[in-house]
């Protein structure tokens, strides 16, 4: 499992991924992108999820916060920023280190 990354999204967001050597695994809904992070966590190191999936899931992702393997990423789609992922990241980074150092809120 050496450096293996990953990304769930939908087809045309995961597209330039593929071109550049990352696994792709298309999701068109939480559902499927539930299914397919449960059969490759164990497979890859890192795994991008695009914010539309994975804010939605938020709760079930909350489990890989536990282990070291694999981090699981939110990333912006086609469609742009929703923020998700800003927030995931000061929140995770809150907790490590009790205070928000990037985005100074």
């Amino acid at each position: 499992m050496t450096g293996k990354i990953a990304i769930i999204g939908d087809g045309d967001s995961i597209m330039v991924f593929r071109a550049a050597g990352v696994a792709t695994f298309p999701a068109e809904n939480e559902g499927k992108a539930r299914e397919v992070l449960r059969k490759i966590a164990k497979d890859y190191q890192v795994i991008f999820l695009t914010e539309e999936l994975a804010k939605p899931l938020t709760e079930f992702l909350k489990r890989f916060d536990e282990e070291p393997y694999p981090v699981v990423l939110s990333i912006p789609s086609k469609n742009g920023s929703t923020g998700h992922g800003k927030e995931l990241l000061q929140s995770a980074m809150e907790r490590a280190l009790g205070v928000d150092i990037l985005f100074n809120n």
